[in-house]
């Protein structure tokens, strides 16, 4: 049996929570049906917009410009601050709620999340019929619009919710993905970020169906590993693992809100570094090893997304760690610009028994290992910034998190 999953989206999450926060306080009027942004202060780094209302999209208002851009566009338009302790109540009160008919969900961010329905339909029904009724219940209960996008796989399904909005339910089944998902630009391929889109338009590839034909081997030339799992996703080919079990709390983990919004991966190595020194010390400081390394970030948009991967030996040696978050983060998109950047080492344990590879340098690994402890032992005496490695400026690095 075909696996069902649902990606269920809310509609301009930042605005439809803000107006539904208001109208609860006494406001007369919904913003949602004027010209209205959330975005912060103009005067910092988060003077962007950050939702829009349906209005000010049809005036050309897009998530991401400025509000100086955005009010130049729409010369009435309103703003509002976020109000982000508000925004994880309706999100937990959103999951909660979905959570009633099944545990098997997975939040990927604030306002999104996939479900497997496949255990329940003999319970609820036909999918799509389950579908009308959650997004009605709600925004009944809860006073917003989400849409709901059904398929096989969690890639077709997150296609699917994003085809047109808003409050809609939208099917993208393997039998579908020919007629629906083939005809549209490039552009619209989950996890193709701006910069890809560019490249694969000078290769003539304009189309997901474009894509889903290309040869791996020309595109591996351009794309390295990235390539096959591009001609998988134009092809709908995806993972149905819904995720649903929570992160080990055991785990080690740190992370740092930007300056500045980057979407160079040459710049966010440089905290990368910072990230893997600071985890790995503390790894150490507890005598433990860790087999999986993972890379968190958060976009301009604040949608948070973690990649990871399995070591096959355990480490607690900082360049190991290093080098495989930038591994991780070579494979994960950056083109929208990032805020949030963190490091997190799970699969903790007491012994490492190393099998060495034939490529391998034993010796290189030893004089590492006795290296960082010289290290740890200095900033145990002098403090943390006592020593660093030289890659690392006060530019990139910033207090706040090499000191924790």
């Amino acid at each position: 049996m075909e696996k069902i999953i649902m990606h269920i989206d809310v509609n301009n999450a930042f605005l439809s929570w803000t107006a539904v926060f208001m109208l609860k306080e006494g406001y007369k009027y919904d913003i949602r049906k004027s010209y209205a942004v959330i975005g912060g202060d103009e005067a910092s780094r988060r003077g962007i917009v950050l939702a829009k209302s349906m209005p000010a999209k049809k005036k050309g208002v897009v998530t991401g410009e400025t509000l100086y851009s955005a009010r130049k566009k729409c010369p009435n338009l309103r703003t509002y601050p976020p109000n982000y302790n508000y925004y994880k109540k309706m999100s937990d009160s959103m999951f909660d709620l979905i959570k009633k008919y099944t545990p098997d969900i997975e939040p990927m961010s604030i306002d999104e999340c996939f479900l497997d329905y496949t255990p329940v339909r003999h319970l609820y029904g036909n999918e799509i019929d389950f579908a009308y009724k959650l997004k009605k219940e709600i925004y009944d209960v809860l006073g917003f619009t989400v849409n709901i996008g059904i398929a096989n796989n969690k890639l077709c399904a997150k296609m699917a919710s994003d085809f047109s909005k808003p409050y809609k339910v939208h099917t993208l089944y393997k039998n579908e993905v020919q007629d629906k998902m083939w005809p549209l630009p490039i552009d619209d391929l989950f996890g193709i970020g701006k910069k890809t889109a560019i490249k694969l338009h000078n290769l003539n590839i304009n189309t997901i169906y474009d894509l889903a034909h290309a040869d791996e081997k020309k595109m591996y030339k351009y794309f390295k590993n990235m390539a096959i799992d591009m001609i998988r996703a134009a092809n709908g080919i995806g993972s149905d693992f819904v995720n649903s079990v929570p992160a080990d709390p055991k785990g080690i983990g740190n992370e740092t809100t930007l300056d500045h919004n980057i979407s160079s991966k040459e710049e966010l190595y440089q905290y990368l570094l910072a990230l893997s020194e600071n985890v790995t010390l503390r790894l150490r400081r507890q005598e433990k090893y860790a087999y999986v390394v993972v890379v968190t970030l958060k976009d301009k948009f604040f949608k948070r997304k973690s990649h990871q991967k399995r070591l096959v030996n355990a480490t607690n040696i900082t360049e190991e760690v290093y080098k495989v978050s930038k591994e991780i983060l070579d494979e994960m998109d950056t083109d929208d610009g990032i805020r949030l950047i963190g490091v997190r080492l799970d699969g903790l344990v007491d012994i490492s028994n190393h099998q060495t590879s034939l490529f391998e340098n034993y010796d290189i690994r030893e004089d590492n290992k006795i290296l960082e402890k010289t290290v740890d032992e200095i900033k145990e005496k002098y403090g943390f910034k006592a020593i660093k490695k030289a890659s690392l400026s006060d530019k990139y690095v910033g207090n706040k998190y090499l000191n924790k």
